[in-house]
C-alpha cells in the first residue's frame, strides 16, 4: 500500500470496528431470542418442552450440545462474510473516487501543456511520477513511447490501461464471492436444520406435537433466510462496484487515445508541418529589402 493512502486507513478501520460489534450484537440477539410458540397443544408449556428437548424415558435428544455449536458455526459465518463484504464495498468505494482515479486539475493542466507544446518527453514523464494517480501511470506508459509509431504508443496505454483495470477489480471478487456463497451457507443451515428436526421426532415421538415440528422448522430456515439478507446487498454493491468501474474505464481510455494523439510520430509530424505553413506566409508577405549594388 502507497504512503499516501495510509491517512485513510483510520476512520475505515473505526468504522468496521463498530460495524463488527453491531453485527455480533444483531447475531446474537437473533441466537438468544426464543421463537414466539403457537397455541400449545398441552395445556403445560413447560412439561410441551420437556418432551422436545427430551426422547423417550427422558433421555435429552442432543446431550453433545450440536445443535447449539451448529447454531453458532453459521452465526459466525454470516458474521464474518457480513464484515468481508462491507469491508471491501467501502475499500472500493474509497479507491475508486474519481478525483483519486483521474484528477481532473493533473489532466486538463497536462493535456493543455501537451496540446501547446510546451513540454517535452522528460518533463512529462516527471509530472506524471510526481502525481502517482491511476490515470498518471497511464500516461507514463504512453509517454515512455513519445515520438514513436501511433500504433507503438497505443499499445503502451493499453498496456498500462490493462494493469490499472486490474488494481481497481481487486474487490469484485470478494463482493461476488460473498454474494455467491452466503445463500449457499443458508441452504447448508437449513438441511441440518431439517435433519435435526426430523431426528428430533423419530428419537423424541413428537409427530403429533406439530409446535415442536413448526419451530425446528422455523430454525433452519432461518438460516436461508439470513443468507439471503447478505447476499442481496452484496451482489447489488458489486453491481455498483462494477458499474464505477467500467465508467472510469471508459474515461481513462478516452483519454488515453487523446495522449497518442498528440504525442505519436504521426501526430508530431503534422505539428511540424503546420507550424511550417503558418510560418512560410508570414515570410513571404514582409517586404523584401532592395538589393544595392556596389559600384
Amino acid at each position: 500500500m502507497k504512503p499516501h493512502h495510509l491517512p485513510a486507513l483510520k476512520p475505515r478501520i473505526i468504522l468496521m470496528a463498530v460495524l463488527l460489534a453491531a453485527v455480533l450484537a444483531a447475531c446474537r440477539g437473533i441466537a438468544q431470542e426464543p421463537l414466539q410458540p403457537g397455541a400449545p397443544i398441552s395445556g403445560d408449556t413447560a412439561v410441551n418442552t420437556a418432551a422436545s428437548e427430551s426422547g423417550p424415558g427422558g433421555i435429552p435428544t442432543d446431550p453433545l450440545g450440536i445443535a447449539d455449536a451448529m447454531g453458532r458455526l453459521f452465526t459466525a459465518a454470516f458474521v464474518v462474510a457480513s464484515v468481508i463484504a462491507v469491508w471491501s464495498f467501502i475499500e472500493r468505494l474509497v479507491v475508486l473516487r474519481r478525483r483519486r482515479v483521474i484528477p481532473k486539475a493533473f489532466v486538463d493542466r497536462f493535456l493543455m501543456h501537451l496540446r501547446a507544446g510546451r513540454m517535452d518527453k522528460a518533463e512529462a514523464l516527471a509530472i506524471c511520477q510526481q502525481n502517482q494517480s491511476p490515470m498518471a501511470e497511464v500516461f507514463i506508459h504512453g509517454v515512455r513511447k513519445w515520438g514513436r509509431p501511433s500504433v507503438e504508443v497505443e499499445q503502451a496505454v493499453l498496456d498500462g490501461g490493462e494493469r490499472q483495470v486490474t488494481q481497481l477489480k481487486k474487490g469484485l471478487r470478494v463482493l461476488n464471492g460473498v454474494s455467491t456463497l452466503s445463500p449457499l451457507i443458508g441452504l447448508l443451515g437449513t438441511v441440518v436444520g431439517m435433519i435435526k428436526s426430523f431426528n428430533d421426532i423419530a428419537t423424541a415421538g413428537a409427530m403429533g406435537q406439530t409446535q415442536t415440528l413448526a419451530n425446528g422448522i422455523a430454525l433452519a430456515l432461518l438460516t436461508t433466510a439470513v443468507g439471503l439478507i447478505i447476499a442481496i446487498p452484496a451482489m447489488a454493491a458489486y453491481l455498483f462496484i462494477a458499474g464505477r468501474i467500467d465508467s472510469t474505464v471508459m474515461e481513462m481510455d478516452r483519454l488515453g487515445q487523446e495522449l497518442v494523439h498528440l504525442i505519436s510520430a504521426e501526430a508530431l509530424r503534422d505539428r511540424v508541418v503546420a507550424t511550417t505553413n503558418v510560418t512560410e506566409p508570414a515570410m513571404a508577405s514582409r517586404p523584401r529589402k532592395p538589393v544595392v549594388e556596389k559600384p
